[in-house]
Order: structure tokens, then sequence, then C-alpha cells
């Protein structure tokens, strides 16, 4: 259905681009069922040493995953260099005084490049989280080829359309019409196949010692994009919420500190291959998200499930909801990647309702500094004689409906009258939805 393929275009667009503008202007910020780990495998404050102590190189190191990744590593003994521009740390918070810092350019073409990874230097294991061009990723291959592993983070959006649901690493990958393009697309229509192209180039580059691992939408404090978050603040705030699609349908989500673990597993145990860096553990439907999220922010939200048939006919309103993807279509698949390889590997879930109590507690500080933030470049271009640079309002979230749109739809939803075959909307309700 045109839904699905307009959902997760726009999705995919607006996600990519605001990493980007994170890491380039506002930055990130910092601050049991089956399957599940216990408390204390994951009590970020109470990290447990390692056996063996590391030398680990991040490329990038200061985006979403980053700061988690760099932490919880010196927590566990070992040494850590990032190598990066240096223009993001200030804006989000320093990192520890610990960490070595790099300067350069993933590009090796450009300024100093990679010259400062060449020195002779070797370390036990790369992670590059920032690589987005196969041109770039071989380089940064060839100048740290003595490395036992490195992690290059993909993306699920690595996979070719159509996405079966419960795919594995196994599924048929994105191509490239240009193989030597390094243009995301207006859409962001090549950023699948580049991140392909990426685990490629460094798959050749350094056989049996590459670890990939390709995300889902990842949530959880230091969260840029607010794809995550918008569901735990938006119905922390009360009042009728609109879901879309059904109460069961199935929904993909990782932490970020769960994501940072695994990295760090990976590197410690030298473990290559591919992985999907998805969850949570056990599954999870956007009916069970949504009325987690009411639980933990003690919110009297009343949930208003919109059908997809009902969504397709409200136009671009209807496909502007982060983490949920239609289950059907092309991308039925990206509501349930198989992670069964991953957590033989070492991946470890916290649950949903920690990912959403911790974000909760975080969001407020984090809206704090985009104001400071946007205060600052606005002050700082005004100082230098430039524009004022287009920055979005901090006090709008980053994803999701505007509240506006928001009420437009619920008042559809109200007076919509379905098919003789289409199934009523779901009413408002306080009800918790039926597992699968």
């Amino acid at each position: 259905m045109e839904l699905s393929r307009r959902h997760f275009l726009a999705a995919s667009a607006s996600a990519a681009a605001l990493a980007m503008m994170s890491r380039a202007a506002l930055g990130g910020s910092l601050a049991g069922r089956a399957g599940e780990s216990e408390p204390d495998e994951l009590d970020d404050a109470n990290v447990p040493p390692a056996e063996k102590k590391l030398r680990i190189l991040i490329l990038g190191g200061t985006g979403f995953t980053g700061p988690h990744l760099v932490r919880r590593a010196l927590k566990r003994g070992h040494s850590v260099t990032v190598f990066n521009r240096g223009r993001t740390e200030r804006r989000i918070g320093m990192l520890p005084d610990s960490v070595e810092r790099l300067i350069g350019d993933r590009d090796p073409n450009r300024g100093e490049g990679l010259k400062a990874l060449s020195d002779g230097r070797t370390w036990d294991a790369v992670v590059d989280t920032s690589g987005q061009f196969p041109r770039h990723v071989k380089a940064s291959c060839e100048a740290v080829s003595k490395t036992a592993l490195y992690v290059y983070v993909s993306s699920i959006s690595a996979y070719a359309l159509p996405l079966k649901a419960d795919s594995n690493e196994d599924a048929p990958l994105a191509t490239l019409d240009d193989p030597n393009t390094e243009d995301m697309g207006p859409q962001m229509q090549n950023y699948g196949g580049l991140k392909a192209a990426c685990e490629k180039a460094a798959q050749e580059a350094l056989p049996g010692r590459v670890a990939v691992v390709r995300p889902t939408y990842i949530s959880g404090p230091g969260d840029p994009t607010d794809r995550f978050t918008y569901w735990p603040w938006r119905i922390s705030q009360g009042g009728e919420v609109f879901v879309p699609g059904d109460p069961a349908d199935l929904v993909q989500f990782i932490d970020s500190r769960d994501l940072a673990a695994f990295y760090l597993t990976l590197c410690e145990n030298a473990t290559a291959g591919v992985f999907n860096g998805s969850g949570p553990n056990p599954k999870l439907s956007i009916g069970e998200l949504a009325e987690t999220c009411k639980k933990v922010s003690k919110s009297d939200a009343k949930l208003a499930f919109g059908s997809l048939a009902f969504l397709e006919t409200q136009g671009p309103r209807g496909g502007a909801f982060p983490i949920w993807v239609p289950p059907v279509g092309d991308y039925v698949g990206m509501g349930s990647t198989s992670f069964a390889r991953a957590v033989k590997a070492g991946l470890r879930h916290r649950s949903a309702a920690q990912t959403v109590k911790d974000t909760l507690e975080w969001f407020p500080k984090e809206l704090e500094r985009r104001r400071r933030v946007t205060k600052e470049l606005i002050a700082e271009a005004q100082k230098e004689g430039k524009p004022a640079p287009q920055l979005g309002d901090p006090d709008k979230l980053r994803a999701g409906p505007s509240r506006e749109d928001e009420a437009k739809l619920l008042a559809a939803l109200k007076a919509w009258k379905p098919g003789p075959a289409e199934p009523p909307p779901e009413p408002a309700s306080d009800s918790k939805p039926a597992k699968e």
C-alpha cells in the first residue's frame, strides 16, 4: 500500500537528516522475561571490569550511541581513543578527560584526512559509528589494518525490498543504481544501499575481522531524532492520543545503551559476523508500547487507534508516526527482524519500561540543552555577520505529528465511516490491547 512506502521513506529521510544535523550542529546529549538480562548485567552505574584490557578506537564517538560506548568502555577498564572532526563534542558536553582525541576527516582527501591514524599506532578493536560512504570505510580499514576486529555500524535499512517478516541477516541487501555515488539522494533513498556498500568495503578490506551490526530504531537517553521519544513524551502529556494501526502491530527498537554494550561485547570477544541490532526482547506491539508509556508516566491518556485503512484516507498526516511501520507491503519486515544471532553473540536487552522511564527523565534536560544551543548558534552567526541558521523550534518534537495535525486525525477518525469490508475504528480506551 502507498502509505507503507510513504511512511517509511519519510521516516528514513527525516531520521537520517536529523542524525546528520545533530552531529554537525546540535549534537546528541548525555545525560525478567525470557531473553532479558538480569538487572545487574545492564546496570550503567555498576559496570564490572573486563578480564582483558583493550585499546579501542572509535571513529566518531560523539553522537547518540558513541558517548554510551565511550563511558562503558572506560568503566570496563579499556583505553579509548576517538577520531572525529572535533566539532560536535563542545555542543553535547565533553567526554571524560581520559579519552584520547584524534582530529581528522573520514574523507582521506580532505584536510588532514586519516593522517592521525597512520602514524604506526595500533588498536585491538575499532568501532566505526560514522562511516557513510564505502570509499571512506575502505580507507579507514586500510589505516587500521592491524586491528583484530573492526565493528561497522550499518543499519536495518541496508536490506533490499521487499523485506519479509522475521527476516534474518541472510536477507538480500540493497543495491545502488550508481555504485560510485556519494549522494544520499533527496529522500535519502541511497542511504540503505550505501550502508550495504560500506559493509562490503569493510569485509573486503579486512576479511574475517569485521563485525557488522544493523540497528533498528535506536531509542533511549540521547536520542537526537525524537523518533522513540515521541511516544513516552506525548503520552505523558495526557489527553486523547492517536496511535496508528492495530494495537497488535509489532514494533522494533533498541536502547542505545544496550547497543553500545553489544558493540563492546563484540570487541572483547573478537566476534566477527553480521548481526541485527534489534529489540525489544520479548517482542512488543504498538499497543503494548503505548500502554507501557501510560503506566510508566502515570498518564491519564486515552488511546485512539486508527486502522491502516483509515490512515490511507488522511494523506501525508497518515504517515507521520515514528517507530510504527505499516505491517503490509515492502517494509513489513521492519517491525519483526530476527535478532537471535545477536542474542547468541551477547546482545542483552533492558525492559521497554526501563527505556521509557529513563527517556522521560532525560528529555526535559535535553529540551533545555536544545534551547541553549539554538541561542548559541544564532548568537555566533550574528557575531560573524552571517544569516541566522535555519533551525527548528527547540521546544517541538523532531518526530511525530504536531498537536494540530494529531487533533485533525482524531476528529477525522471520529467522523470516519469505513466501507463494508473495513473494521470500525478502535475507540479511545484505557484497556490494554490483547497480545498476539
